[in-house]
């Protein structure tokens, strides 16, 4: 195995980790905050880096319970994300910016409104790209449960969307 280097196999990680702690806190402080905590925990585990099989996934695991443990501290699972990360939508003109700009939130919102186990899934997933195995492992579930949790809660955004499209 190969050596573990924090600068350049840790440090990388810090963007992809603020956006899943964003997406459990729903908060850009608290969500850097989980970042730096998560950061100084793996720093103290360097002893044991060549014991991880994967040394992100030890890293996404940790920040995922950091920032679930603040959540539910600071209740915040009723905040809605903001959407300053959000990059522009290129739109042939005005109105088709506007319509996407709508849909983006209301997309947002909707998998704001999923349970946070649903919501993690669909991050690592959809936005991450991370493979089903990574996810298992991250958020100690089998294969099969996050495929279940993934379909259920994309089928869920894809119902209440059809719902508020077709109002």
């Amino acid at each position: 195995m190969q050596e573990i280097s924090f600068r350049n196999d840790i440090l990388p990680l810090k963007n992809k980790l603020f956006r899943v702690a964003l997406r459990i806190t729903l908060d850009s402080a608290e969500a850097e905050d989980v970042v730096q905590d998560t950061m100084i925990r793996v720093w103290n585990k360097r002893d044991e880096w060549s014991q991880f099989d994967s040394i992100e996934a030890y890293c996404l695991t940790v920040c995922r319970h950091l920032a679930i443990d603040r959540s539910q501290k600071m209740e915040a699972q009723n905040v809605e994300l903001t959407p300053d990360i959000e990059q522009s939508i290129e739109a042939s003109g005005p109105y088709d910016q506007l319509v996407n700009e709508e849909r983006l939130k209301i997309i947002h919102q909707l998998i704001n409104e999923l349970p946070e186990k649903q919501r993690v899934i669909m991050q690592l997933r959809d936005i991450e790209g991370e493979s089903y195995k990574e996810i298992a492992e991250v958020l100690q579930l089998t294969e099969e449960q996050v495929k279940v949790n993934l379909f259920r809660a994309r089928q869920r955004i894809k119902k209440r969307y059809i719902d508020i499209e077709n109002y």
